[in-house]
């Protein structure tokens, strides 16, 4: 018989999980490395994680993760070593799921197997996202329409006036694969010419279908360099 624990079909106790698989981690702490074995998969509940890939002896940021995100999960079920090196960016709190745990809780309470499903449906949509960055040539296209996919998920698609959401000059970054330095000029030049607000770590478009409409510009001005 499996000595994992059986997570019963009510739903389940979130401190009841804290207690039983919570696990702590300091800001800068490495969480798995890349080529590791997975024995577990972590489900975040507070803090924020940064997913790095060597690549050609670089290291490339992947994505970062939040509260509510898993990671972990795809060496875990496979079997394959890690893919990523995950580092706290933050003090971290996540559970620690061994593969038997995972497969019970899945098994057992759908709404989490839809939850996680989701997820990985939501990272593949980013990864198509970051592919069609690549594509682009010029910075600010690269920026606006990385806001504009964030933009759309923060709300319903095709509706104007103003949205808001929150990303970090890193997590932007990594989304359209440019520095910290240069991501924080164009935004810059966005605010001046009024097309964002920024709080902190908030975003706000006063108006989408204007930054649509810049897109649109670049779009053409991107056009008629390559014609030249």
């Amino acid at each position: 018989m499996s000595s994992a624990p059986q997570l019963k079909a009510s739903p389940p106790d979130p401190e009841r999980l804290r207690a039983r698989f919570g696990r702590s981690f300091a800001a800068g702490e490495v969480i798995f490395r890349e080529g590791d074995l997975g024995a577990e998969s972590f489900l975040i509940e507070e803090g924020r994680v940064r997913l790095i890939k060597r690549v050609r002896g670089a290291e490339r940021s992947l994505m970062v993760l939040k509260a509510g995100d898993m990671l972990g999960e795809s060496a875990l079920l496979t079997g394959v070593p890690r893919s990523s090196t995950a580092i706290a960016l933050s003090p971290v709190v996540a559970l620690a799921l061994d593969q038997a745990t995972l497969q019970s809780l899945l098994e057992n309470h759908p709404l989490v197997a839809l939850r996680i499903v989701k997820q990985l449906v939501a990272r593949l949509r980013d990864a198509e996202d970051q592919i069609e960055s690549m594509m682009l040539t010029d910075t600010q296209s690269k920026v606006v329409n990385a806001l504009l996919k964030l933009a759309q998920q923060a709300r319903d698609e095709g509706s104007g006036g103003t949205v808001s959401f929150s990303v970090s000059p890193m997590e932007l970054s990594i989304r359209v694969g440019l520095d910290v330095d240069t991501v924080k000029r164009a935004v810059q030049q966005l605010r001046d010419g009024q097309y964002l607000r920024v709080s902190d770590e908030r975003l706000e478009i006063p108006d989408l279908d204007a930054l649509r409409r810049l897109y649109h510009l670049l779009g053409v001005k991107d056009e008629i360099r390559g014609e030249g």
